[in-house]
């Protein structure tokens, strides 16, 4: 059998959709369904049932994943195994974050690491939580940090440091004088967006949904595709918005933005992503738990 059909089955199974599967095996739909009818052609057995656009795993389909899930597990442990035998160990590990992580949190930490391990190299992807996550499931990079939630059965997904959001204005704002800011109170002003598939978005639009507050009454002008961005926006008067406090030290202490605290407040959680069943070396246990230390010592 190949392993390349069982891998194309294992993501379909994670994400539970043929074009979100051919999306992070970077293939065609076309291709992947092939893929999945040459499997179940060899099985002879349907491995997902398929009915109003929408799929599921069979009775089949669910022991196919169960043995793919200790497969693939040995096929990465025989990799490791090779590797050590002759001696090819590059002492590579792959981080993958969202912008806001990347920017502002993850600086100290990678620092941190390379002190601690100078012989690792360590490569950091930045793109925004959807992204991520699929690049965790496809198994392009050792571990996601991400600031949104993620629904992926596959994927072993744990907090790691809670985060607050707050409104900012620029000085003078109308706003700027306040305590707090309740989220009634920013439909009077044109209010800035991240694009779809951020995690600062996500988490700001169910906040607004647990507050019976209507997106549509907000008066969303653009959206911008990085926190800097916006800042920079909100800094030129153009609007308000909401970000992590944590991105906000250096214009805090310059006094070029006013941070309001929302009423009630904001908090979120960051998560770390892994693979639930990838096969781990020493190597990617020792980033892991240096990540995880770190962030509980800067105040999770």
């Amino acid at each position: 059998m190949s392993d390349r059909r069982l891998k194309v089955f294992h993501t379909v199974a994670g994400v539970l959709s043929f074009t979100r599967a051919a999306e992070l095996l970077h293939m065609t739909q076309p291709a992947v369904t092939h893929q999945i009818r040459q499997l179940e052609e060899e099985f002879n057995a349907r491995l997902f049932d398929r009915s109003n656009n929408r799929i599921s795993l069979t009775v089949a389909g669910e022991q196919v994943l169960d043995y793919a899930n200790r497969i693939l597990v040995l096929y990465d442990e025989m990799q490791e195994c090779v590797k050590t035998l002759t001696g090819d160990r590059t002492g590579l590990v792959t981080i993958g974050a969202s912008t806001t992580i990347a920017e502002y949190m993850l600086p100290g930490l990678l620092g941190d690491f390379r002190q601690r391990f100078p012989e690792v190299q360590i490569r950091l992807r930045v793109a925004n939580t959807d992204a991520v996550v699929g690049m965790v499931a496809d198994n392009s990079i050792d571990l996601g940090v991400v600031e949104g939630e993620v629904d992926n059965q596959l994927l072993k997904v744990e907090r790691c440091q809670q985060d607050e959001l707050q409104v900012i204005v620029p000085p003078g704002h109308p706003l700027s004088t306040q305590l707090s800011v309740k989220p009634a109170d920013l439909t009077s002003h044109p209010f800035i967006y991240r694009e779809d598939g951020s995690g600062t978005r996500s988490v700001i639009e169910r906040y607004f949904a647990a507050q019976g507050m209507d997106e549509n009454a907000l008066n969303c002008p653009f959206e911008l595709g990085s926190t800097e961005a916006i800042k920079g926006a909100v800094q030129a008067g153009v609007g308000v918005t909401i970000v992590s406090r944590a991105t906000l030290s250096k214009e805090l202490a310059l006094g070029h933005l006013v941070a309001l605290p929302l009423d009630p407040p904001l908090l979120r959680p960051f998560y770390f992503v892994r693979q639930r069943q990838k096969f781990r070396t020493h190597l990617m246990d020792e980033l892991f738990e240096f990540a995880r230390t770190y962030f509980e010592r800067s105040g999770s």
